[in-house]
Parts: C-alpha cells; structure tokens; sequence
C-alpha cells in the first residue's frame, strides 16, 4: 500500500488529505484545495470511502467534490448530512486491509479523532511534528471556541496509552510526515507525542495571539 498527500503543493491553507491506495483505496480527510478530487483519481480509478479525523472546515472544504467524483462512503464521528456510517471510540476499522483502532481525541475539536494502526497513526490536529509553533512535537491550537486544553490534554494521554509500541509513522493533519528511523537513531512516534503533552501541560499559550 502506498499513501499519497492529495494536498500536497497546496497554494490555500488546507489539512494534509492522505489517499491510501491499496485494496479499496479509503481518503483520511479531504482538505480545502480545488481539485484536490482530480489528483485522487491520478492514483487510483476508484475510492471506496472517506474518514474524517474531524469537521474543521481545513479538514471538509472539498469533501462534496471528493463524494460526488466518486460515489464513496463517508465515516466520521459527528453528524454530517452525507455521513453513511460513524466512528466510535474503540471500534476497528479496516482500512485497505490494516485495521485501525479509533481513538476519540477532542480538546481542537469535539468530534476529533484519531485512527490508530500497528504501523501508523492518523492523528489529524491532536497532536502533529511540526505546525510553525514546535518542531518536534506540536498539539492542536484549543484557544478557539468550543475548544479545550483539558481535554486536549486527556486526549494525547489516552492516545499515548493506547499507541501500540510498533507504530513508527505519524500521520499528521498539519505539517510534515513523521517517520522514526527503523535503526532506533530517531526519536519514537511515542517520544513525539510525549514531547508535545509536556508541552500541552504548561497550559502556556501555544501562539503569541492567543
């Protein structure tokens, strides 16, 4: 299975969408930028179904146009008018053959959540690499309204105690891929998260605006 970053050269602010393209290739969000539902159907003729970590509009803005150029499925946590199917916390999806455990993780967004494999995590805004705020280890902005540092914080523990110890890959909604050097020389995708629930438990502003 290979993944591609659908957004990827984006001129507008759009979240990473990643097609992956396997067996019944599935889209984890579908971002902002137009025509983003041309450059999935460069890869694959066919998708099976999109996964939204959450509703922020960086996350949805071209979802209609995704829906209709291929008929797919659509799972998500919240209610959305077009949703075939929800996302409960604990439940296994199988996403072009691998099975991921759904993580609820609100705190940036009430309906977040991330989907967590052996091999990768989906983490959409919970937690990501590097977002222009940190370098290494970085969280969702919670000063916004309906959002929560609390309960930010409560997510990024829960996930770290279910973060199976082969995961070697982040998947971010922001920012770059992270992927921990098979050789042990790099940090750990759990050392990541560590880092950036540390730095979520300072309660400190995480932009100088906020």
């Amino acid at each position: 299975m290979e993944i591609h970053t659908v957004t990827e050269g984006a001129t507008e602010f759009t979240c990473n969408a990643y097609l992956l393209d396997g067996e019944d290739p599935v889209l984890v969000d579908a971002g902002t930028m137009p025509g983003v539902e041309d450059v999935v159907a460069s890869h694959v003729d066919d998708l099976e179904a999109v996964y939204l970590t959450h509703q922020h509009r960086d996350h949805v803005g071209e979802l209609d146009a995704v829906l209709d150029r291929f008929d797919a499925d659509l799972y998500a946590y919240g209610e959305h008018p077009r949703r075939t199917g929800g996302l409960e916390d604990g439940e296994t999806v199988e996403l072009c053959g691998e099975s991921y455990e759904v993580v609820y993780t609100p705190g940036h967004a009430d309906d977040h959540v991330s989907l967590v494999g052996e091999e990768r995590v989906f983490s959409g805004d919970v937690v990501v690499y590097n977002d222009g705020a940190f370098d290494d280890g970085s969280f969702g902005r919670t000063d916004m309204p309906g959002q929560s540092r609390e309960e930010l914080i409560d997510s990024l523990e829960r996930l770290l105690d279910r973060l199976p110890e082969t995961v070697s890959a982040l998947y971010a909604g922001h920012g770059d891929v992270y992927r921990a050097d098979p050789d042990g020389e790099d940090d750990s995708v759990r050392e990541v998260i560590a880092r950036a629930l540390e730095r979520a438990e300072r309660r400190e502003p995480k932009y100088p605006e906020e």
